[in-house]
């Protein structure tokens, strides 16, 4: 049974994700602000993290920066309010994977949240008979045990990353826009598309040897990115 985190601070809609939640089998905790969102997310770490942006306490930006510089590669999902897109920016880059719109119908969330832990536990980005380590230059890619390492560094990457990496290294040299990577990666598209830009910036900056100049994740101007070897 997966374990799913609330951390939102209006009842009647924590209520509401938790019911919904629980209705599809999932195993749910809640928090009403950022600091015991954290200290749950700590003690005792679920398999996804729905998480508001405006929370007391601490806001769910600090708490997701916190979480990543912790070392956490749980994925999270931020709710916004509608034009907030700073909010969505930012919390994409301190290392969200996903973002929902307030408001929002309960159907989308679970939708998303079961294409997240669907893609975890499955990996989104490997075909069924190809589990083997994969060797892409001076990376290496574990499917099995979803472990990465740049130059024989160890890379710590969210889910999302890491499935981002491991579809791009399966395919060399093959360009994909960013709409054909929500498809592959994210099992779902989302209206914002720039989702994947800050990913592939984020993923940039713990793979290359210098991020200003990439030589795996290259960008192919107009139209998306492809991996070299």
């Amino acid at each position: 049974m997966a374990k799913v985190l609330v951390i939102e601070d209006d009842a009647s809609m924590a209520t509401a994700l938790k019911d919904g939640f629980e209705y599809e089998g999932y195993s749910v905790s809640v928090a009403k602000d950022g600091a015991a969102g954290l200290r749950l997310a700590t003690e005792a770490p679920p398999d996804l993290i729905i998480l508001d942006v405006m929370l007391p306490k601490m806001s769910g930006l600090d708490v997701c920066r916190q979480l990543r510089k912790d070392g956490s590669t749980v994925p999270i999902v931020m709710l916004t309010a509608r034009g907030q897109e700073i909010d969505k920016v930012v919390g994409l880059k301190l290392g969200a994977d996903d973002y929902v719109t307030k408001p929002f119908s309960p159907r989308e969330v679970t939708a998303r949240i079961k294409a997240i832990l669907r893609r975890c536990s499955t990996g989104a980005a490997a075909a069924p008979d190809d589990s083997a380590p994969l060797v892409a230059g001076d990376i290496t890619i574990d499917p099995r045990t979803r472990e990465a390492e740049a130059r024989g560094v160890p890379l710590t990457l969210t889910a999302l990353e890491f499935d981002l990496l491991a579809f791009l290294a399966r395919h060399p040299r093959e360009v994909f826009t960013r709409e054909q990577l929500l498809d592959h990666v994210w099992g779902f598209q989302v209206a914002d598309s720039s989702t994947v830009t800050v990913h592939v910036r984020r993923l940039r900056q713990k793979l290359e040897a210098d991020p200003g100049r990439p030589t795996h994740l290259k960008t192919v101007w107009g139209v998306g990115y492809r991996f070299e070897v």
